[in-house]
Parts: structure tokens; sequence; C-alpha cells
């Protein structure tokens, strides 16, 4: 009377997952610049710049990142951020700080965490991240 439906979600169609740590600025180190790319990121230390990841973010208890905009796939703050923050998913944890307005899809938050801003709760929130453009040094393909 019950089949088991076989092939029902094909490979092929399941997402990649984002939600990996790949990369780590550590305590004690501050960074000036624009960070952009696919993979995972956490922040220890402190960063000041851009942010465009397609990837997740972590800011951990003792990071500090000031951005003017900061773009990711998700967002986990248990440190401090000052800036506006547009991603699919945000948490905010109990040591969380956020100075910025927010637009995400998902937004989670513990007891104690702290947000001065707006929230505009979106259906779907898409990041791109720009291409990198090749490098005009290195020779094309033929000539080498």
């Amino acid at each position: 009377m019950f089949r088991k439906r076989e092939n029902s979600i094909l490979p092929a169609a399941l997402p990649i997952p984002t939600e990996r740590v790949t990369s780590v600025l550590g305590k004690g180190i501050a960074w000036k610049g624009n960070l952009s790319g696919t993979g995972g990121v956490r922040i220890e230390g402190a960063f000041e710049g851009e942010i465009n990841l397609r990837g997740m973010l972590v800011v951990g208890e003792s990071g500090r990142v000031t951005c003017q905009n900061l773009r990711a796939s998700v967002v986990i703050v248990a440190g401090a951020v000052r800036g506006d923050i547009t991603a699919e998913k945000l948490e905010i944890r109990s040591t969380g700080r956020v100075w910025g307005d927010v637009v995400t899809a998902a937004f989670a938050t513990e007891e104690g965490a702290f947000l001065r801003g707006q929230i505009r709760m979106e259906e779907r929130v898409k990041i791109e991240v720009e291409a990198e453009p090749e490098s005009e040094s290195s020779p094309p393909e033929e000539e080498r």
C-alpha cells in the first residue's frame, strides 16, 4: 500500500554545503582590507574592511569586525560586529553584539544577545560573489 519512493531527490538538486570554516583569522591578529570568495571564515582577531563571502562567517567571542556592508551566506556572531549585515541566515549568540541593520531570510538569537539596528526579513536572500578578474600580467594560454 505504501511504497518508498526511490530517487525522489536527485543528487544534482542537493545544495552544495557551504557551512564549513576553512580559514581562520586568529586572536591577536588585526587585518584591514577586503575579504571575498567562497568558503568559510572564522574571525577571532580584529577585521576592518568589506566582506563578501559565499559561505559561512563566524565572528568568535574575541572577534571584532568593522564593516560597512558585511555579506555572507551564513553569519554567526559571538563577538562584535559594527556594520550592516546581509545574510541568508544570521545567528547572534549570547555574547554577540551587532550595531547595524540586518537583511536576512532566517534569524536566531540567544538570550543576552544584543542588536542595535533594524531587521528586515526577506523570503529569500541571495549572496553573489563577483568573480575575480584575471591578472593582466599573465599571458593568455595560447602564448605560453
